[in-house]
């Protein structure tokens, strides 16, 4: 069974809308765009590096997948060849894939949830999940995320898209890695460990 985890750019307040710039998603009328712009520091640029360098997959929302497909196939430098460029992937959209991005695409239609547990116990590398805030909600609602990977930055936006928004499931995570940057950025990683009820954590076996 290969995990998914989710790497994910979030503000102190949640928000996990537009965080490279001002254009990237204006949904909303979202005008705060732009927010780890200043903190992304080196030390979070090589953490990036590490999580992105190993072998993977891609499993991304629609949006995500073609803000990418218009921008990592120009990527030249070392490294995007052997990452993101080169990793099979999977878009949950009902909409054809048009597109000649390297290895793309499978389309995942229907039943998101199940297309997703089927595509989870399928032989192959774990499934990074990169932006994708719908699909993400999915995963959460499903309990289909195994681990985040979080960048939390030391910014509050107010409104905007949230990382964990009405309908995650009551859940109970394991903090098994954690640092902080220069520039003040926490990096945490969570792996599901099991479920929370009347108060209590119940681990899982």
């Amino acid at each position: 069974m290969r995990k998914i985890n989710v790497l994910t750019f979030v503000s102190m307040d949640g928000v996990m809308q537009g965080p490279g710039g001002p254009e990237e998603d204006t949904r909303g009328g979202f005008r705060h765009g732009g927010w780890t712009v200043g903190y992304f520091d080196e030390f979070v640029g090589k953490e990036m590096a590490k999580e992105m360098g190993q072998r993977f997959d891609l499993l991304l929302g629609r949006r995500t997948y073609d803000i990418f497909a218009s921008h990592w196939p120009k990527v030249t430098e070392p490294g995007a060849d052997l990452g993101i460029n080169q990793a099979r992937k999977y878009v949950a959209t009902n909409r054809p894939l048009a597109t000649n991005w390297n290895n793309t695409a499978v389309r995942l239609e229907g039943d998101i949830a199940e297309a997703i547990r089927k595509l989870k116990a399928e032989p192959g590398p774990d499934l990074q999940v990169h932006g994708s805030g719908t699909l993400i909600q999915a995963l959460l609602q499903h309990d289909l995320c195994d681990e985040l990977w979080l960048k939390i930055f030391p910014v509050t936006i107010g409104t905007g898209q949230k990382l964990f928004a009405d309908g995650t499931r009551h859940a109970g995570f394991t903090l098994t890695e954690s640092s902080a940057s220069p520039s003040g950025v926490i990096i945490a990683k969570y792996k599901r460990a099991g479920d929370v009820k009347a108060g209590s954590f119940m681990a899982a076996t």
